[in-house]
């Protein structure tokens, strides 16, 4: 979908006679987001393509041409990765599971093992390339600076046995020790809080307002709407506010891979 937008998109500020500087200035946009569409890297909110039809004089043609809210949950998936790949500040929040750039290689086979209806050793190991693939966003240095979340039940879980998960925790830490994520945990104790009913990112950008993606069981969205990104944003301040501190949060860590057999 990405793709194919970005073409109508240069076809549509061509015919215009535009440049992309030309085209994002009318627009209220940065140039470098205008090619971002093109390439077909990014998808513009319902509120970009409003502009992009105004700047352009094509109705409501690049509006009406944006993916429907009933796309499947591959391509909403598919629109957070690319968006994920280019963020600046990426905030996860999970409550049963190790978020995606975090995991291990067992760790993420143990999961896709449990998926409904099975899934192929193929399918496994494409899913399993996409999820590494994903997670070499934290072997640049700087970008992009990276906050989780997690419930301690993303700990308790055994997920792949106690060695994987033993691993997988330790993987983590080594991330938090290397100063490259950090990492607080809301303890089980803690009863209820306001981000339990599922799994959250929220994402900055150099060039585009923040955005979150959501994610249950079977449905995921991109969320591009300012009142509701702000919303989430304050669920995830909310609980943080009640989560350990960094230190604290780094024992409990490394308590529970000993748990799991783990040695120093």
């Amino acid at each position: 979908m990405g793709t194919a937008y970005g073409d109508w998109l240069r076809e549509q500020r061509e015919l215009a006679g535009m440049t992309q500087q030309q085209l994002a200035d009318a627009a209220v946009m940065t140039r470098s987001h205008i090619a971002h569409i093109e390439a077909g890297r990014r998808i513009p909110s319902k509120e970009d393509a409003r502009r992009l039809d105004q700047a352009l004089n094509t109705g409501n043609v690049l509006s009406s041409f944006l993916p429907r809210d009933d796309t499947t949950v591959a391509d909403r998936f598919a629109a957070a990765l690319q968006l994920e790949q280019q963020a600046t500040m990426i905030r996860e929040f999970a409550s049963s599971l190790v978020p995606g750039i975090f995991q291990t290689e067992t760790y993420a086979r143990a999961v896709m093992r449990t998926a409904f209806p099975p899934w192929s050793e193929e399918e496994c190991d494409r899913f399993v390339v996409t999820r590494l693939e994903r997670s070499k966003i934290l072997t640049d240095p700087v970008t992009p600076v990276v906050w989780a979340l997690l419930d301690e039940a993303v700990f308790r879980r055994p997920v792949g046995g106690k060695d994987a998960m033993a691993a997988q925790i330790m993987h983590i830490i080594r991330l938090v020790e290397d100063e490259r994520a950090r990492v607080h945990v809301l303890p089980l104790g803690l009863g209820a809080h306001p981000l339990m009913p599922g799994m959250v990112t929220l994402m900055w950008f150099e060039d585009q307002p923040p955005v979150a993606y959501s994610e249950g069981l079977s449905v995921s969205k991109v969320h591009d709407s300012p009142a509701v990104v702000q919303r989430l944003q304050g669920a995830y301040d909310l609980a943080l506010s009640d989560a350990l501190p960094l230190k604290e949060s780094l024992a409990l860590m490394r308590a529970t891979a000993k748990e799991y057999g783990h040695h120093d």
